[in-house]
């Protein structure tokens, strides 16, 4: 039987499966839906956006979080799906 190292990352274990905590910066988009000029308009920019939780699942496409868990079974909150053509950067969170 392997001994498995003392992660130094914040994590949280469910059903025997690791998920680590994140701090997940990302770009969100800016609408306005009144006139505006085009001075205005060339001045409008997304939102930098920081959200923090655990990472579910990540592929080239998406990135699935949860901030929340029931601690006997295997059920999420705080649930989000962020496209990654939106995440700036992934910063894993040390305990």
């Amino acid at each position: 039987m392997a001994i498995r190292k003392k992660s130094k990352y914040k994590h949280t274990l469910i059903n025997k499966k690791i998920y680590y905590f994140y701090k997940i910066t990302w770009l969100d988009i800016c609408g306005d839906s009144g006139w505006g000029t085009k001075s205005e308009f060339d001045k409008f920019m997304p939102s930098r956006m920081v959200s923090q939780a655990y990472v579910y699942s990540k592929d080239k496409k998406l990135l699935r979080t949860f901030a929340s868990h029931d601690v006997d079974e295997e059920l999420f909150g705080d649930r989000n799906v962020y496209p990654m053509g939106c995440v700036v950067k992934l910063e894993k969170m040390l305990i």
